[in-house]
């Protein structure tokens, strides 16, 4: 008798990639077969106090096929992770790293700084720091009686 472990978490770990992978499965054009992203990186955002910090995780890309721009409120975080060349001698049998491009949007809050976004990768982790625009205090008017 054979013992079988379930991991329910790993059935519902392939669902979300699949999900992923069918929700990112947009065409550039109607023609191309090929699909305008093929994998989503993982992106952490935190808010800081005088920043946003936005953290992706984009391992195997080189800083230069990362493109990373701001337009009408919206920050385009897009690149793409080239694949390797695997030859039939090597006798692969799964592959499941994810290559080509890539794309991630997202809406900045009126508070961002569009003018000194600043972006940097380092070890696979692509970090975007978007500073805050100093706020404008109210400014109390005193009344003087003439």
């Amino acid at each position: 008798m054979n013992i079988t472990r379930f991991e329910p978490w790993s059935l519902t770990d392939l669902l979300h990639h699949d999900f992923n992978r069918l929700a990112t499965r947009r065409t550039l054009n109607d023609d191309a077969d090929e699909p305008a992203t093929r994998w989503v990186p993982a992106v952490d955002i935190v808010e800081e106090t005088g920043r946003f910090v936005l953290r992706a995780d984009v391992p195997g890309v080189d800083a230069d096929a990362i493109d990373v721009s701001m337009d009408a409120g919206i920050l385009t975080v897009s690149g793409e992770r080239q694949a390797e060349e695997i030859s039939e001698e090597a006798g692969a049998r799964r592959i499941e790293r994810s290559s080509g491009r890539f794309q991630r949007r997202f809406t900045l809050p009126e508070a961002a700084d569009a003018e000194a976004i600043t972006a940097k990768s380092r070890n696979g982790i692509l970090e975007v720091v978007i500073p805050k625009l100093p706020e404008i205090q109210a400014r109390r008017i005193s009344v003087e009686a003439a």
